[in-house]
């Protein structure tokens, strides 16, 4: 449905982006841009078809979005163990000698607040996407092992079999996690999304660090990606056995009651 529905914008739109700005990389990632953000509206308005006319339920509430106080401050939560698990795992590099810190640039405070309002639209797209609608559809019909493995690991192939596969499959299960050790409450897994994407954002565009090449690339990110490296994968392994243990603690509190 959302195939049929998208197809007949996105050929025009890709046509009257190359007519007026030709074939180049730029013209092929504003099409892109432009096509994927009424991908997205049009995912928005068949969620709400679909929570009314199949399920017959709210189903943005179902998926997480509600207290809205508390799924604020969950965010917040999450925000704050996204970037600093970030930022440690760089600063005990700085201390292995692994990387060199530079002196922030005069654009710095620029592409920190782009960068944080980008961070805050991919995670809570990309949460309401995974951990909201495909989470969803995968417990109704499955145990919550099976749908935790599934949707893990659909989000990390979507994103590509690169060198962070297996780093963006333990993301995945850590955003699960998130979701389930709040009452099934999107705004944790949104903030830890959000705050991995703009510790990133900030280390690599606002050009933080130089790597010293005294360890292989594989230890500490291939292409300066912390997430395709070793160190990347223990810090998020770190992040889920403390995510798990939350969301196991409570899913017992809710057994006992």
């Amino acid at each position: 449905m959302l195939l049929l529905m998208w197809l007949p914008l996105k050929i025009p739109i890709d046509w009257a982006i190359i007519t007026i700005y030709g074939v180049n990389d730029a013209a092929r990632n504003l099409a892109s841009i432009l096509t994927l953000i009424v991908l997205y509206l049009e995912f928005i308005v068949l969620v709400k078809f679909w929570g009314r006319s199949v399920y017959r339920e709210p189903l943005f509430k179902v998926y997480g979005l509600r207290q809205p106080r508390q799924n604020a401050r969950n965010v917040l939560q999450g925000l704050a163990i996204g970037l600093w698990s970030l930022m440690l795992m760089f600063i005990l590099q700085g201390v292995l000698g692994w990387v060199q810190w530079q002196i922030p640039s005069s654009t710095f405070l620029r592409i920190a607040l782009e960068g944080g309002v980008m961070a805050i639209a991919v995670g809570f797209a990309e949460e309401l996407l995974f951990r909201g609608w495909l989470l969803n559809e995968l417990d109704r019909d499955y145990s919550p092992r099976i749908s935790l493995a599934v949707s893990s690991l659909i989000f990390a192939l979507v994103h590509g079999l690169r060198p962070q596969f297996f780093a963006l499959v333990i993301l995945g299960l850590i955003l699960v996690w998130a979701k389930r050790a709040t009452r099934g409450r999107l705004g944790l897994s949104i903030g830890v999304h959000a705050g991995l994407v703009w510790g990133y954002y900030l280390v690599n565009v606002g050009q933080l660090v130089t790597f010293t090449h005294r360890v292989p690339a594989w230890v500490t990110g291939i292409d300066r990606n912390p997430l395709a490296g070793i160190m990347g994968v223990l810090a998020l392994s770190t992040i889920a056995f403390f995510m798990r243990s939350t969301a196991l603690q409570n899913r017992s509190s809710e057994l006992r009651h």
